[in-house]
């Protein structure tokens, strides 16, 4: 498998490192840094720490004439040594220029320097007295400087360095701390990647301050970070150097060491430019790509220098990733703190939403249906504990559970018993009949088990709703889910209408962390037993009787449309991500490896896009709901979409790829 196929899809690969190094040890340490970079493999970018050639604490050697001609030689050298290399290397090296010393950021790719950024930001408190040796690059304006037998290399504070993709900003250690970061300039001028090479010691908090650092820049910059901070060999006359390398992408850490080794650290990811542009094109507020981003200071700007030939392939191979982890259900934290967390945000953001919808209208009536599933069992949850906060009797929660042709005794057990252990107002109205009388209204054959039969079922519940609504002075409360209107399944005008949709922005994967949630909580055991019952339950409208009395339940929503963790991770990816089917099939394939096969994850990603596009009309009238998280199909603020667009290229995208998945077979000439 070729590398370029990872940059196919947007990805880059990068690493961070930190070598052993030896004090003023020129040869000796361009060495270490030759071999890192040669046992890094296939990286795009490599960033090495702060003044990494000479190291970071050789204090008055600094001045010396001996050290800083070896350095100059040194990097023609790295240069040399790494010639038949495609990766772009940064390294920390002190440079002369005029008649003053920089800390600076040299870049090198295919035998040549191609740029040097000095550090802006020399602090000189605590512990640091930089300013001793070190001048500002802040003052120095885009020029070139002469290194050994190589000339005119560009020098200055403003350069960002194209490659493969990547537009990459410079920082240098104190960069970061202060409250107008160099990236960020570089970040309005275009840049996608950010590289800080540092020489960051240890104090007790410092790591935790520094790496919240690192993730807020990433994240307010939408860009990659990578950080790469000395480590083995510096001197520990006064400080101590933990040796620690980071890539972060967007705030989420994708890789990162341990600190305190001995041995040299190298850390890899594959970051996600496609991702990120996504990310900037859809926040109107990220500024533009322009070579005048200080606004403010108009007589600055930045300079890109152009090192892109990125190579171009007709077809892209499978993929597979191995320097970064694909979630295969990135609505559901896997780490059970976070999720924890979530979940109590998510509760809290639902009630606030209700409270306020019920505030503001002055009511104190809810109807909701309860079928037993998963969905209407959170939506009742969310109301009980709403009506906690107001203050108001659980009775003013009319539940109603209406049996209908296919109703199995499990969930209408469960839904009667949900209703008594909350103490809502808990009743039962049967629709079999009503139904019967509509089917010889309008003609229907009971025994044909189309979507006439299972629709009028679903719209005659929601008349029952409304109409008790009306009756009791209430309002209905949703219980449709952020998968099913991504799905379209629902029945438009049935159980896709409500006064207000509790669950619109929840995804079914997330529903089930929800229920555990409430049921993890409750000091009622008998409760928590129901809960727990109720999310063992299939998935199912429960609209068609079963043929065979021995199967319970005989229509399983996943066999009709599909797993719905893959959905949810189709929906999360095209909506957050902005990806194509093709990009989100490769993460698929690491995602579910132990899951579904190739041909199983593209039937049914086909199932998502065909359906995600023709039932548009549904979303464009839902009701009003909550937003809880970063992916809303709300047509009032997070997704606009015509109703008639058509799917055609995103198809012929699946089946592109489904063609290239299919096994061939030797045509039999017998």
């Amino acid at each position: 498998m070729k590398y370029s196929d990872y940059r196919r899809l947007g990805f880059r690969r990068v690493a961070a490192a930190v070598p052993g190094i030896r004090i003023a040890d020129v040869n000796h340490n361009v060495e270490q840094i030759a071999a890192m970079v040669a046992d890094a493999g296939d990286c795009d970018l490599i960033v090495f720490p702060e003044l990494c050639v000479s190291g970071y604490t050789c204090a008055d050697l600094f001045l010396q004439t001996t050290l800083l001609d070896s350095v100059q030689a040194g990097l023609v050298r790295l240069a040399h040594i790494t010639s038949d290399s495609d990766t772009c290397i940064v390294v920390g090296a002190p440079l002369r220029y005029g008649n003053k010393l920089y800390n600076c950021a040299v870049y090198i790719r295919r035998g040549s320097i191609i740029g040097i950024v000095p550090k802006v930001h020399v602090p000189n408190y605590g512990e640091f007295y930089e300013q001793r040796w070190f001048a500002s690059g802040g003052d120095v304006a885009l020029t070139s400087i002469n290194l050994h037998n190589q000339a005119d290399v560009p020098f200055g504070r403003d350069i960002l360095i194209e490659c493969e993709g990547m537009v990459i900003a410079t920082d240098i250690c104190e960069d970061l701390w202060v409250p107008v970061p160099p990236s960020s300039l570089g970040v309005a001028a275009g840049a996608n990647v950010v590289v800080n090479l540092s020489a960051s010691n240890e104090t007790i908090g410092k790591h935790r301050y520094r790496r919240e650092l690192i993730s807020q820049q990433s994240a307010r910059s939408r860009c990659a970070y990578i950080y790469a901070s000395a480590g083995p060999g510096e001197s520990s006359t006064d400080l101590v150097f933990p040796g620690y390398a980071a890539v972060c992408e967007d705030g989420t850490m994708l890789a990162e060491s341990d600190r305190f080794s001995h041995e040299a650290v190298l850390v890899k990811a594959d970051i996600d430019i496609q991702s990120l542009d996504f990310d900037r094109r859809r926040t109107n507020t990220f500024p533009a790509d322009t070579e005048t981003p200080h606004r403010l200071v108009p007589s600055q700007s930045l300079k890109h220098s152009h090192f892109n030939d990125g190579e171009h392939h007709d077809e892209v191979n499978i993929v597979e990733f191995e320097n970064r982890a694909i979630d295969p259900h990135p609505f559901v934290p896997a780490d059970p703190v976070h999720k924890d967390e979530n979940c109590t945000e998510i509760i809290h953001i639902q009630c606030l939403g209700l409270r306020q919808r019920l505030s503001a209208i002055n009511c104190r009536t809810l109807v909701v249906g309860i079928s037993g599933g998963l969905d209407s069992t959170l939506a009742l949850l969310v109301a009980c504990r709403t009506f906690d906060l107001m203050d108001i009797p659980r009775s003013g929660i009319v539940g109603i559970t209406m049996p209908g042709l296919a109703t199995t005794d499990r969930t209408r057990d469960n839904a009667w018993q949900l209703m008594e252990r909350l103490g809502v107002t808990a009743m039962e109205i049967p629709i079999g009949k009503a139904v019967a009388g509509h089917f010889e209204d309008i003609g229907q054959n009971p025994a044909i088990h189309d979507a006439t039969y299972e629709n009028s079922q679903a719209r005659e519940r929601t008349q029952i709703l409304m109409d008790m609504a009306n009756k009791t002075g209430g309002i209905v409360l949703g219980t449709g889910d952020l998968s099913e209107l991504a799905l379209g399944w629902c029945t438009y005008n049935g159980d896709h209408m409500s006064m207000y949709g509790v669950n619109a922005s929840v995804p079914k994967t997330l529903v089930k962390h929800l229920v555990e949630w409430f049921a993890s909580r409750t000091p009622d055991e008998k409760e928590a037993a129901i809960l727990r019952d109720i999310i063992d339950t299939p998935i199912s409208p429960e609209l068609v009787p079963s043929d065979d009395p021995a199967q319970e339940i005989a229509q399983k929503t996943e066999d009709l449309v599909g797993p719905y963790e893959l959905h949810d991770f189709f929906l999360f990816n095209m909506l957050r991500h902005g990806f194509s089917p093709t990009k989100t099939f490769h993460l698929a394939r690491k995602a579910f490896r132990d899951a579904y096969d190739d041909a199983t994850i593209l039937k049914w990603m086909r199932t998502f896009y065909r359906r995600f596009f023709s039932q548009q009309f549904k979303r464009s009238c839902m009701p009003d709901g909550p937003k809880v998280g970063s992916v809303c199909l709300s047509p009032r603020g997070d997704w606009r979409m015509p109703s008639d667009a058509s799917a055609s290229l995103w198809l012929a995208e699946i089946d592109a790829l489904t063609e290239k998945m299919t096994p061939k077979t030797e045509k039999n000439d017998d």
